[in-house]
C-alpha cells in the first residue's frame, strides 16, 4: 500500500489505497493544508517537497518538473507535488521552508 511519510510535519503518515496517485492530492485527500498557488497546474514551485526517501518510488520527472529543475528552481532531491505521482511503497518527505504556512506548527 502506498505510503507518504511527511516528516515535519510530526511524521504525519498517509495510506492510498491506489497507486498513481499525486502527491499533493493525497495530502489534500488527509486534511493536510499544502501550499499549491497555480491550482495544481505546475506552472509554480509553491508545492514542491524535498524528498528525503523513496525515489524509486514516484514516477518519473513531468516536464514541468524538468522545465523548473533545468532553471535551478527545483533541486535534485525536490519534487513538485502537484506533478509526482506515487506509484507503489513509501516515500518520506518534507515541506520546504519557502512553502511553509505561517499558520501550521511544523516539528524538526
Amino acid at each position: 500500500m502506498p505510503r507518504i511519510v511527511i516528516q515535519n510535519l510530526f511524521n504525519k503518515e498517509i495510506f492510498s489505497k491506489a497507486p498513481d496517485r499525486k502527491v499533493i492530492e493525497l495530502i489534500h485527500e488527509n486534511g493536510i493544508d499544502w501550499m499549491h498557488a497555480c491550482g495544481k497546474k505546475g506552472r509554480c514551485t509553491t508545492c514542491k517537497f524535498i524528498l528525503v526517501k523513496g525515489e524509486q518510488n514516484l514516477g518519473p520527472f513531468t516536464e514541468a518538473e524538468e522545465k523548473f529543475a533545468n532553471m535551478g528552481r527545483l533541486k535534485a532531491n525536490e519534487r513538485l507535488s502537484c506533478q509526482a505521482e506515487l506509484v507503489s511503497g513509501e516515500i518520506i518527505i518534507r515541506v520546504a521552508e519557502v512553502n511553509k504556512f505561517p499558520h501550521l506548527e511544523y516539528s524538526k
